[in-house]
């Protein structure tokens, strides 16, 4: 039987109403694994997204979306059964468009944001927007006090491609729960990710027009628009830290905030107590699943010099099995890089690092099974050199660096000499001393012995260039809300 004909939605979402842009352009949504174009997206403009920001205005000073706790929660609650009834057809999309293994559709790309979702109606319901506070003296007298929790305003929201659904849920459900409007940009390699859930708000909910505007686009000037128009009140990123570093500085003029999730250089630091074949197996996924294309990944691994021989020869024989090829077969665990741009870059970082003196191992070029489609070999690098552009740098690509530390002080001190801080992982047979470790790496999540920080209700966020803000969780929902401070006269 014929594989069903994938139609993805090519329209915008503004005001309420799927439409074309007002150029009428489109652009190629082109499948990262064949090549080939899957078919059109269109190519928002800037009248499109002055429409959009003037509609989402609109929506949050004129209508009581930001005071109807209750029907917001109505609504999310819509949205979160309207993309349980359109799963499959997301994941033949992110499969599609994308090229992320379909393995990964059920955990992390789509069926785990989907189910978390729910979590932000109930919150929108659930939270104490005011408190009462102590009282306090003022001139003698005793003054009272209310503190108040209200939504910031309208808020851009601008994702990555490689989670782009879990990406833009994370940013949509706190924006929304706490009574915000929003005008978001998909990446432009997944624009039908982001279209099809327009689509879905358009269709099979009651939220009203303006509150929720999608514009795919081909380049990046509808994200400057939404970080430097004043009439958008705060600017929510997921992407690269040097692209993190222009939105903040563009956003600086209006003095609007900027949450920012950035890349991510992340350490698996094995302790030398530990047994290899408890904490080595899953190394390689945590490198090259998703071809490599996470920011939290653990793409260096610090392995101890007693242990180091043996390490290598384990990760060596997990390199060369690891399953790469077409994501639409379960049995693969990396499929394609996004775009030939992203394969290209990824290979020119191997060629340096092999010029820089580290070991190439295992792969390191293009799969020969593979002629058509962006993909790269699971790459794994020894004898890297913790200063060298390969330990520093993100590749976002299926390349692994391991680095040999002479004992705990060097692991931590290796650790942390970086930029970044979003992740990180420790594994030792005692949990005290891997917790011990994990308090001493800097960033903003760690993984002790295999243990998942990754939740809706557990804020995500990083140290140093790694980003500003916590995403999910009550912090999550609190970055995207104002605090409002109410003085009272003493009781009468």
């Amino acid at each position: 039987m014929d594989a069903p004909v994938l139609t993805g939605e090519p329209r915008l979402l503004v005001d309420g109403a799927l439409v074309e842009p007002a150029s009428g352009a489109t652009y190629d949504n082109v499948n990262p694994a064949t090549e080939e174009v899957l078919g059109l997206s269109g190519d928002a403009g800037i009248e499109d997204a002055d429409r959009a920001i003037a509609s989402a205005r609109r929506a949050f000073d004129e209508t009581d979306w930001a005071t109807d706790h209750a029907f917001r929660a109505r609504c999310l609650r819509q949205l979160a059964e309207a993309m349980d009834g359109a799963r499959e057809e997301f994941r033949q999309i992110l499969v599609a468009e994308l090229g992320t293994p379909i393995l990964l559709t059920y955990n992390i790309q789509l069926d785990v944001p989907v189910g978390w979702f729910p979590y932000w109606a109930d919150l929108a319901e659930s939270y104490a927007y005011e408190r009462e506070l102590p009282v306090a003296e003022f001139m003698g007298e005793p003054h009272r006090g209310v503190q108040r929790r209200e939504p910031i305003g309208v808020v851009g929201a601008i994702t990555a491609f490689n989670f782009p659904l879990y990406l833009t849920l994370v940013k949509l459900g706190p924006a929304l729960a706490a009574g915000n409007t929003v005008v978001h940009k998909p990446a432009p390699d997944t624009p039908w990710t982001g279209t099809l859930l327009g689509r879905l708000i358009a269709e099979r909910t009651d939220i009203p027009p303006g509150v929720v505007n999608v514009l795919p686009s081909s380049g990046s000037a509808i994200g400057e628009a939404l970080t430097t128009d004043p009439r958008v009140d705060m600017v929510a990123f997921t992407g690269s830290t040097e692209t993190g570093r222009r939105i903040m500085a563009a956003a600086a003029p209006t003095l609007k905030k900027a949450f920012l999730e950035l890349g991510g250089k992340s350490a698996n630091v094995i302790l030398d107590d530990v047994d290899l074949m408890t904490a080595l197996p899953l190394a390689p996924a945590w490198a090259c699943s998703n071809a490599g294309q996470g920011c939290a990944l653990y793409t260096r691994l610090l392995l101890p010099r007693s242990k180091y021989q043996e390490g290598v020869a384990f990760l060596k024989m997990g390199f060369e099995g690891f399953p790469v090829g077409d994501p639409a077969e379960p049995q693969h665990l990396a499929g394609p890089l996004v775009n030939e741009r992203q394969r290209d870059r990824v290979l020119s970082m191997v060629g340096r690092a092999v010029d820089d003196g580290a070991t190439l191992t295992v792969g390191g070029g293009r799969p020969a099974h593979l002629p058509k489609g962006f993909y790269v070999d699971p790459t794994l690098f020894t004898d890297v050199d913790p200063a060298s552009e390969l330990a520093q740098e993100e590749v976002f690509g299926p390349v692994m660096a391991v680095i040999p530390y002479e004992d705990e002080d060097d692991a931590v001190r290796i650790a942390n000499d970086s930029i970044y801080g979003l992740s990180g992982s420790v594994w030792s047979a005692s949990e005290d001393r891997a917790l011990g470790v994990a308090r001493r790496i800097r960033t903003g999540s760690v993984s002790v012995n295999g243990g998942q920080w990754v939740h809706t209700s557990r804020p995500f966020g990083g140290y140093n260039q790694s980003g500003l803000g916590r995403e999910n969780g009550v912090e999550g929902f609190e970055e995207y809300t104002e605090i409002k401070v109410v003085g009272l006269p003493p009781a009468p």
